[in-house]
Order: C-alpha cells, then structure tokens, then sequence
C-alpha cells in the first residue's frame, strides 16, 4: 500500500511560527511604514517639505479618493482578483452627479444619493460578471474601464460641467477645527476602520484570506467564493462614487478626463503596502501607508519642480518592485529553513566521529 503526500498549500497565518517581534516588526507593512517616517523626516528636516499646516492639509486633500479606493481594492487583490476600472466608475460617477444637479436641477443630496446607487449598480456588474459568469477580473474590468469611461464622456458631452452649490463643495476641504486636517478625512477614517475590522477581525474577513490562498478549498471551507467577490466588487463600486462625488465637489467641476490614472496610484499604492499580486497576503495598515508614501514622494517631487514623467516613472517602478517583491521574498523565507535542515543532520555525524575519537 502506497501513500501519497499532499502537495504542500500556502497557509494563511505562516506568521505564526515566528516570535511576536519578529510577526510584528520583520514584514513588508512595517517596511513601508519605516520608508514612509524617513522619507517624512527627510522632508521635513531638509527639504522643508511641511514647513506649515497648508501643505499638509493639500496632501490629505489631494490622495483622500486614493485612499478610499484603495480600501475596497485592498480586500479584491487579496482575493486573487483586480478591478481597474475604479478610475472610470469615479468619472462616470461624478459625470452623472453633475449632470443630474446641473442639466435636470436635482438638489445635491438627491443626486448624491442616486450617484451611491449607480456606483453600486457599475460594481455589481463587475462582480456579477467575474463571480457567476467565471471571467477573469483582468479582462472584465479593462472592459468595463473603457465602457464607463464612455459613458462618461456621454453625459458630459463637453469639456467641463462646473459651478456646483457653495454650500456643498465648501464642506470636504474644510478643516477640521484648528487642525490641518480636511473634513473629507472623517469618512476616510471611518471607511479604513470598517475596512479593517472587516478584514481582519470577521469570519468574512478570513474567507477572503482563504479565497486567495485557494477558492477550492475556501470553497469547502465553507466559504460563499462567488458571493464574496461579488460583494467586495460592489464595495468597490460604492466606495468610487463616493471618491467622484468628492472629486466633484473639491474641484468644482467634472470633466471628460476626471479620474484618469487614479487606479495605477490605487494599486501601485495596495502592493507596495504588502498585499501580494498573487492573493492570500496583505494588511490594511500597510496599503494605507503605501498610499501616504506615494503621496509624500508626489508632492516632494511637485514642490522640486519634477516633471510629471519622472512621478509615473517612480509610481511605475514601485509597482514592479513590489510585484517582485511580492514572488521573491516568500520563496527566501522558504529556502532559509530549508538550507537550516538540510545543514542539521551533516553536522551530528561529525560531532559523533569526535567523541569517539575523544573516546579512544
């Protein structure tokens, strides 16, 4: 009788088999949290990047639709899954938002309630199509992406749509108190807390572990795959209107273009934070780091009167490094205990061979 030995699984808490130090501070999310406090203090002591509170509170401003994109993306990737058409759901979101205030005289909160629904509705059609009917995220969203980004162009039908309601676009940008902190950072913060909750403290949260890890064996776990996806696609969907009502109310206006780009920044921003391309790894914490890192880097190389080139170059090259990153590092961690065993048992025979000869 033969036995057969399982193929050996990626497991969701390889962690574990390390002391609390090394779980804590020996990761990729606390690698880019130490970048992000050097690159800081770097700024700050030499560069005299935040050298008052208004180029702050333009950095919270300015990457507040980053960071709420990310959240959802950050639980999508971890599934194994991408939605790249975040971007063009923000313009046609915020295209329809304008339109319905400016062309059909809808007051703001009726719009903006109805914007929520649509980007519900664009979600639900990415998930739909990638959960039930089986199609690769990948393609799917790049459809979606051009499809979306037509509708938007669509309902504008011109350049700009602009002049929305004082009342309305004054709220986001305003600071919170005397701080140098915008109002727009109170939903962001609640957003991340319930984003994280949800992933890290919820069965919910450990079936999209287990999603990424292996959908057939979440699957048996227990674990609804194509519900799952399905629901964090129409998060994704929800949390983009909210990003193009913002985007619409900062500005003061919506264009053909608005959002375009936004979804490299969003996920360059959830990779370089620690989550794995492949799925199955990341945390929160990390992804909001990786986006406040890639603002800080932004803004220093607008304030050292860098082109907009040398920003997607460096945007580019994090993304790559942090794909690499994401496929390098676990096969070192892999092969370091290997190459411990493999050298443990050559050892004993000669620690042996001595003795006797001691013996003798």
């Amino acid at each position: 009788m033969t036995t057969q030995q399982a193929p050996a699984t990626r497991s969701a808490y390889p962690v574990y088999s390390r002391n609390i130090v090394q779980r804590l501070l020996v990761n990729r999310e606390s690698a880019v949290i130490a970048l992000l406090v050097i690159v800081y203090v770097y700024s700050l002591v030499n560069v005299e990047f935040f050298d008052g509170p208004l180029t702050t509170y333009n950095l919270f401003k300015e990457y507040a639709p980053i960071l709420l994109m990310a959240l959802p993306m950050t639980l999508i990737i971890i599934t194994g899954e991408i939605d790249l058409s975040v971007s063009s759901t923000l313009g046609v979101c915020a295209a329809a938002c304008g339109v319905m205030v400016k062309d059909h005289g809808l007051s703001m909160p009726t719009a903006i309630v109805l914007t929520l629904l649509l980007g519900i509705v664009l979600g639900a059609v990415n998930g739909f199509l990638v959960a039930y009917v089986g199609l690769p995220s990948l393609a799917v969203t790049i459809g979606t992406l051009a499809l979306y980004r037509g509708l938007a162009e669509g309902l504008i039908q011109t350049d700009r749509i602009a002049e929305f309601p004082a009342s309305w676009q004054d709220w986001p940008t305003e600071r919170i108190g005397d701080t140098n902190i915008p109002n727009i950072m109170v939903p962001v913060v609640v957003l991340a807390v319930v984003f994280g909750l949800l992933l890290h403290f919820t069965s919910f949260g450990r079936g999209i572990y287990e999603i990424g890890l292996s959908s057939e064996t979440a699957h048996f776990s227990g674990v609804n795959v194509a519900r799952t996806k399905f629901l964090l696609f129409i998060m994704s969907g929800f949390v983009a209107a909210l990003a193009g009502i913002y985007v619409l109310l900062r500005s003061d206006s919506v264009a053909t273009d608005t959002g375009v780009g936004f979804e490299l920044k969003v996920i360059a921003s959830v990779l370089l934070g620690g989550v794995s391309i492949f799925g199955g790894r990341g945390a929160l914490h990390g992804v909001i780091a990786g986006v406040l890192l890639i603002a800080v880097l932004n803004s220093a190389l607008q304030l050292s009167n860098q082109g907009s080139e040398i920003i997607q170059i460096i945007i580019g090259l994090l993304l790559v490094v942090s794909v690499i990153a994401s496929s390098f590092l676990p096969r070192v961690r892999e092969l370091l205990p290997r190459r411990a065993m493999a050298s443990g048992p050559s050892k004993a025979p000669n620690s042996g061979d001595e003795s006797r000869k001691a013996r003798q």
